[in-house]
């Protein structure tokens, strides 16, 4: 019988230990982790979304998981702290990110039409609120707090006109959600809200709302928003494929087509942080960030 030595026995065991946490490393970076900001409610993501996990999961020739978060901060810890691959952020978002992470996310591409992003301001269509001025004493809502189209961008041209949410209103509210925006002012909970553009237009087509009731009264001017960030640490060369994957998505092709659609994009087109500098300086402006 074979006798090893204690020494021998330990290097060994240590080996095999190694080999594990090697297996297991080598186990965990075949999963690519992906969650988006939820700018409506959880099964709405998860409809949007899946389409593009299984689109990447073949682009990357690795498993792709998407996973809802609870909220707008929980999305922005999540790529801070590397407990997912792949975001998808506001404008406002990406830059907190940023700001959290030290510089270290990366935006990769945006759909285009967010070079030319817009919010909507709505109310009731008897509520006789005409224009900005109008909100002077009214209950308005907000969606998440950390919402470029539906929070900080509606703030800052507020501000532009003169209105100070806080001292001109009558009570400011968040609703957490675009989709929970619109609900608010259809029934009655507060008078006019802001939110984004293309969730509005959504609600619209599919007659979920409708227009002789509730409709925009205000229509902001276009900003830079939304994108899908990384964090500085992921390998170049997945980064690089990433990006391509969805630089490549085609309208033209069914599965293309397909999540274009759901994600309200014609194509997807490359970005940069410097479009996301505006942002920055409103969110300075409007003393939502340092």
């Amino acid at each position: 019988m074979l006798s090893l030595s204690p020494s021998r026995t330990l290097r060994n065991l240590m080996s095999c230990a190694l080999l594990a946490a090697s297996a297991l490393a080598v186990h965990a970076q075949q999963i690519f982790r992906v969650t988006t900001i939820p700018e409506e409610a959880a099964t709405e993501q998860v409809r949007k979304f899946t389409p593009i996990a299984s689109y990447l999961e073949k682009a990357l020739g690795m498993k792709v998981e998407f996973t809802p978060v609870s909220d707008y901060p929980a999305a922005v810890e999540a790529l801070v702290n590397k407990k997912v691959d792949m975001v998808w952020f506001g404008g406002f978002t990406h830059v907190q990110a940023q700001i959290r992470s030290g510089g270290k996310i990366i935006p990769i591409a945006q759909r285009e039409e967010d070079t030319k992003f817009q919010s909507v301001f709505i109310a009731k269509t008897d509520s006789g609120i005409k224009q900005l001025t109008d909100l002077k004493g009214k209950q308005i809502s907000f969606g998440s707090q950390s919402s470029t189209s539906g929070h900080l961008m509606p703030r800052h041209f507020l501000l532009q006109a003169k209105l100070d949410p806080e001292k001109d209103f009558k009570r400011v509210a968040y609703s957490g959600a675009h989709d929970a925006t619109i609900a608010s002012v259809v029934s009655g909970k507060v008078e006019a809200a802001a939110l984004d553009i293309t969730v509005w237009k959504k609600f619209v087509g599919e007659n979920k709302v409708d227009t002789k009731a509730v409709d925009v009264f205000y229509t902001t001017p276009p900003f830079f928003n939304y994108n899908w960030s990384v964090h500085a640490d992921m390998p170049a060369d997945l980064r690089a494929k990433v990006t391509k994957a969805l630089l490549d998505l085609d309208p033209a092709t069914a599965e293309g087509k397909e999540i274009l659609q759901l994600n309200r994009a014609t194509r997807y087109i490359p970005t940069s942080a410097e479009n996301y500098k505006g942002i920055a300086a409103a969110g300075r402006s409007a003393r939502l960030i340092d």
